[in-house]
Parts: C-alpha cells; sequence; structure tokens
C-alpha cells in the first residue's frame, strides 16, 4: 500500500512541478530576479524529465499501466468526469519528448534571453507551457484532454506575443489564435459526438465500447452517419488545425516573430499534439 501510494505521488508530481515552476517564477519573478527564476524553472522541468525516464521505465519496459484518480471533477446526472492520469507506454514516450525538450529549451533560454528584463515572465510562461502539455498527453477523458488543448494555446498565443510591444508579434499572436480555433471546433464536436454515443467522456469506457458500436448511427439534421467514422473525422479535424498541417498551416512560421526559445517549443509541441490524436484516432 505504501508503494501505491509512493508511486500516486511520483506521478502526480510530473504535473505539481511545472504548475510549481510556472506560480512561482510568475508570482515572485521581481524576488528570485533573472538567474532565480532561471535556475528554478530549470530545476524544476528537469526533475519532471527524471521522472518521466522513470514512468517510460515502469509503463514502457516493464509494461504496467498506472491509472491516477485526483478528484471527481463534474457528476451531473450519466454525466461525470473525473480528474486522473493516465501512464502507459505511448503516454511515457510523449512523456520523454515533451519534457527532454522542454528542458533544453529551458537551459537555452537562461543564456539566450539574459539580459531582458522581464525573464522571470518568459521561464514562467514556458512552464505553463509545459504543465499543459503535460496534461494533453496524461489526460484519461476529453474533456481533460481539452484543457490542456486549449492551455497550450494560451501559451502559444502569450509566447509569441511575448515581446507585446511590437506590432508584428501581436498580429502573429492573433493569427495563430483564430487559426488554431478551427482545430478546436473540430476537437470539441467530436467530444459532442462521443457522450451523445457512448455516454462517456472516459477513454476506457469508450475504446471499451467501440466493438460495440462499430456500425452505430449518427443522426444530425436529419441525416444518418457513421458515429464512429464521424468522431475519427472530427479528431483529424482537431489534429491538423492544431499541428499545423497543410490547409491550417499559416501560423506556425508566425510563431518565429517570439523569441527563439519558444519557436522550438512549438514545433515540438505541434507533433505531440498530432501523435496524442492520432493515437486516439487509430484506436477509435
Amino acid at each position: 500500500m505504501v508503494q501505491f501510494h509512493l508511486a500516486n505521488v511520483m506521478y502526480s508530481l510530473i504535473l505539481y512541478f511545472p504548475l510549481f515552476s510556472a506560480v512561482s517564477a510568475g508570482l515572485f519573478g521581481r524576488q528570485l530576479g533573472e538567474k532565480g527564476a532561471g535556475i528554478l524553472t530549470t530545476t524544476c522541468i528537469f526533475l519532471t524529465c527524471c521522472l518521466s525516464y522513470f514512468a517510460l521505465y515502469e509503463n514502457g519496459l516493464c509494461g504496467t499501466a498506472a491509472y491516477v484518480h485526483l478528484w471527481t471533477w463534474m457528476d451531473v446526472g450519466l454525466f461525470n468526469v473525473s480528474f486522473g492520469l493516465m501512464f502507459d507506454s505511448v503516454t511515457s514516450i510523449m512523456l520523454i519528448v515533451v519534457t527532454t525538450v522542454s528542458t533544453l529549451v529551458h537551459l537555452y533560454s537562461t543564456g539566450y534571453m539574459a539580459g531582458d528584463p522581464h525573464v522571470p515572465r518568459f521561464m514562467s510562461y514556458l512552464s505553463l507551457f509545459t504543465f499543459f502539455m503535460l496534461i494533453l498527453v496524461t489526460a484519461d477523458n476529453l474533456l481533460q484532454l481539452f484543457i490542456g488543448w486549449e492551455g497550450v494555446g494560451l501559451c502559444s498565443y502569450l509566447l509569441i506575443n511575448f515581446w507585446y510591444t511590437r506590432i508584428q508579434a501581436n498580429k502573429s499572436a492573433i493569427k495563430a489564435m483564430v487559426i488554431n480555433r478551427i482545430g478546436d471546433v473540430g476537437l470539441a464536436l467530436a467530444m459532442f459526438v462521443c457522450f451523445d454515443v457512448f455516454k462517456s467522456l472516459d477513454f476506457n469506457t469508450i475504446f471499451a465500447m467501440v466493438p460495440t458500436m462499430v456500425d452505430a448511427p449518427f443522426f444530425l439534421l436529419g441525416y444518418e452517419f457513421n458515429a464512429i467514422t464521424t468522431i475519427a473525422i472530427l479528431l483529424f479535424v482537431g489534429a491538423v488545425g492544431k499541428s499545423a498541417q497543410l490547409g491550417l498551416h499559416g501560423w506556425l512560421p508566425d510563431a518565429m516573430e517570439g523569441p527563439t526559445p519558444v519557436s522550438a517549443l512549438i514545433h515540438a509541441a505541434t507533433m505531440v499534439k498530432l501523435k496524442k490524436v492520432l493515437q486516439e484516432y487509430f484506436w477509435l
């Protein structure tokens, strides 16, 4: 029992370290100073990276999946959503990608942004970006995934527009936000269809029911569609928008308006989001 609780703490710290880093640098940046904010945020993300490699050993190499139930979020009639973390082999691999790239970006940023008067705010944004990416990849239900999805979009806007006195940075950030809304609509509609068909947004419930719902119909405006196909297409639309695939890619080059570490982290994040949604797409 003690080992079980220690495992829960370890998995939870993968999310709590980046959140603590973002809040500390954001609220106490003046007290920490440029070097203090850089050391604190980089250390927290590095510790998260170390825990992610341990999770990869347990979930990937040892083949054991882990689920951490944090709290019940919504419980209204048939609509029950909990806030929990799901760690399997695919999630652990994506954790390695996120935390390793983010650690290197944080480390590089301490030197690249040296002398900028707003380094603590920048490091706070980077840590918050990492936190929302981890929320996205460890989510055990679609609504929690959507929170991470939107959080990453918010952080992209803040980071691209970091030098907010530049008009072009303002335009690029707004462009990224508007184009991303198209993909967000696809993901939101996929959530609605999932709940209508499966009466749940929990991944384990949905995946368990898919074999029995292969030919399930979905009705919209008097027309009949295959529910599974509809959900898969909508998830794919979400992936196309958020990962800047052909047709909705115009915002990604404009990410260069932010500091160089921003574009590096955003480009890595687009691939993470694409892999996460395609994972759900192929499982469906």
